[in-house]
């Protein structure tokens, strides 16, 4: 059953559903906080909307990762640690709920005060809170962690202190932290910061911690056993201090968790049928319709269940990286966008079942509209339009081909796009006017068959314009450095896009990320608009304002053509042994990590 969360707030934008008040209250204790408004939860709330309280505890799930692992730290910039840890054993001061846009609940701390701009913000303790190890979780632990994962830890943390101005304890449970710049969600972000347990660190160099040493956490699994390279697992500490908190109430049910780690998707995958994994997403909508015929799932021992969203499209495809010279005319990149021919690739590898991503934020009210920008939209575009790129105000839309793979049509069109950008065909090889080919590779993970694929057919295609495509094909640890230091020409590219963007999108597109390395703008965007539209988005006092801000920084991205976008995921695809179970009650967020396993549970039959 699908949430009523939208259903239950009027808006005239789209269906969009962001629940507003300008005069919220000012310096006041609460439960919760919300991005606009209040939180949708009272403070005597049972449980979030999306949990059973009544599921079972017990049992066990089993997931496969692809790659390996080199440490248990997924708090530092350094290594590559399973994905899952951060979500799994570790806690912070307020928890977010999945079924609204933006709202966090009390977590390790009680209560939250924050006067009506949001310039500090102030945390009591729960003095129940406690690490797995049994000891109490302090504003010392709190201050260290803040200052810690802000200078040492990985650079997602990093942007939000150099926005704190100073964090100091103002009682024996009470933390307070104020902004020195002006940015509404700080507040709610300053909620969100992994807490972590000072004294295991003394004497210890906390960003070079390798695989034999996990952070102490407050949550309720911790590693148990692990193998590089081989699994780690997780079991529930049976005496977590917070499984009676109505935030926790049917969560986090599983006895163990446990991650197999496999060379290719396809080892991977031939693991689950034979059932040695309990649970796999399925991103592959042809692949879900076709081959899950096993026996074991014709049996009934498998079951298929689908998980719808409203949530953004988020961008996927094939991201150009526009340091490269290659790269850095837009004609160059719009004639690779055209002559990538989505409908026939997604035909060929999806069955043409999964609809195309149009825009970064497509999908949602929160993506651009089609045709010309109007009204506050284009007056937050228009200081810039010397700098904008064709499209970002008279209207942009991606090439659409007739489904055959000879794609003549948009070819042509990309050879009058690379003629114009000086690049011509000599004896079957397109060189610019210093005779240079135009060639370059793409840089893909081991074991990603599916994007391989497509690589293959879209090099066939780029061949007819005289260009030549090699496919560099690495290990996770590789692949992870080499995306890090944007050492590469195109590469894969996956980038999740919420219903309540924010100060994130720096670490994704702002200019920093050009030139320092670890940042998610893979692409290298360097742009003034995308600059201002940020803080515009940031500082909107109301719904309108705050998704015009969107739709015009979804404007600047798409039109920037730094992605060649491919199919979106419109639902989750989660096929589990028959024995998993998750509530009727769904998120708006649909399928998260904070979903599955988070608030599934084991049930035998």
């Amino acid at each position: 059953m699908r949430s009523d969360y939208f259903s239950k707030i009027t808006s005239t934008l789209a269906g969009i559903t962001l629940l507003i008040s300008v005069n919220c209250a000012a310096a006041e204790s609460s439960h919760g906080i919300a991005m606009y408004g209040q939180p949708a939860l009272p403070p005597d709330y049972v449980s979030l909307p999306y949990a059973n309280p009544d599921a079972p505890k017990g049992g066990r799930v089993v997931f496969g990762n692809t790659g390996g692992f080199d440490t248990l730290n997924p708090f530092v910039q350094k290594g590559t640690a399973p994905w899952q840890l951060r979500f799994w054993g570790y806690e912070s001061l307020m928890g977010r709920s999945w079924d609204e846009p933006f709202s966090l609940y009390g977590l390790l701390a009680e209560s939250i005060v924050t006067p009506e701009d949001r310039s500090w913000v102030e945390f009591t303790l729960r003095p129940e809170a406690r690490f797995s190890d049994g000891s109490p979780v302090t504003v010392e632990d709190v201050i260290w962690s803040y200052e810690t994962l802000g200078t040492s830890g990985h650079l997602r943390y990093r942007g939000f202190w150099s926005k704190i101005d100073n964090i100091a304890q103002t009682g024996p449970r009470k933390v307070r932290i104020t902004f020195n710049t002006e940015d509404r969600e700080l507040a709610l972000l300053a909620g969100m910061r992994p807490i972590l347990k000072k004294g295991q660190w003394e004497g210890k160099d906390f960003a070079s911690s390798g695989p034999s040493e996990a952070p102490i956490g407050s949550g309720a699994y911790v590693v148990d056993d692990a193998d590089p390279g081989r699994f780690v697992s997780l079991k529930r500490n049976p005496d977590y201090w917070g499984k009676d908190l109505p935030f926790r109430r049917g969560t986090q049910n599983f006895d163990e968790m446990r991650i197999e780690f496999f060379g290719d998707a396809t080892v991977l995958f031939e693991a689950f049928k034979v059932g040695e994994l309990t649970a796999v997403r399925e991103f592959n909508a042809g692949k879900w319709d076709n081959s899950y015929n096993f026996p074991s799932a014709q049996r009934g021992d498998v079951v298929k269940s689908e998980i719808p969203h409203q949530r953004p499209s988020g961008i996927t495809g094939l991201a150009m990286n526009t340091r490269n010279p290659l790269f850095k005319d837009w004609r160059v990149r719009e004639a690779l966008i055209h002559a990538f021919n989505f409908e026939y690739i997604n035909g060929t590898v999806t069955g043409g079942t999964q609809p195309r991503i149009t825009s970064y934020y497509s999908n949602s009210a929160l993506g651009m509209r089609p045709g010309s920008a109007e009204g506050r939209v284009r007056a937050l575009l228009e200081p810039y339009a010397d700098s904008l790129l064709p499209g970002a105000l008279e209207g942009y839309s991606l090439p659409v081909s007739d489904g055959t793979e000879r794609n003549r049509k948009n070819l042509r069109k990309a050879t009058k796009l690379l003629g114009e950008a000086g690049w011509t065909v000599q004896d079957g090889v397109l060189q610019n006017s210093q005779g240079e080919p135009f060639e370059f590779s793409v840089l893909l993970r081991q074991g990603d068959g599916e994007m391989q694929t497509v690589v293959e057919i879209y090099a066939s295609a780029l061949e007819r314009l005289g260009i030549k495509v090699a496919t560099e094909t690495v290990d996770n640890a590789q692949y992870v450095s080499r995306q890090n230091e944007y050492d590469f020409d195109m590469t894969r590219y996956r980038r999740d896009l919420s219903l309540s963007p924010g100060n994130e999108q720096f670490l994704y597109w702002g200019r920093e990320g050009v030139t320092q390395p670890g940042t998610r703008n893979l692409m290298g965007v360097d742009s003034p608009a995308v600059e201002a539209m940020i803080p515009a988005m940031l500082n909107a006092i109301s719904a309108e304002h705050f998704i015009s801000a969107v739709r015009a920084l979804d404007r600047v991205l798409t039109t920037g053509r730094y992605v060649i976008p491919i199919w979106q995921f419109d639902k989750g695809r989660i096929a589990h042994a028959k024995e998993l179970r998750f509530p009727d009650s769904l998120p708006i967020y649909g399928d998260r990590p904070e979903f599955m396993p988070t608030v599934w549970w084991y049930q035998a039959d």
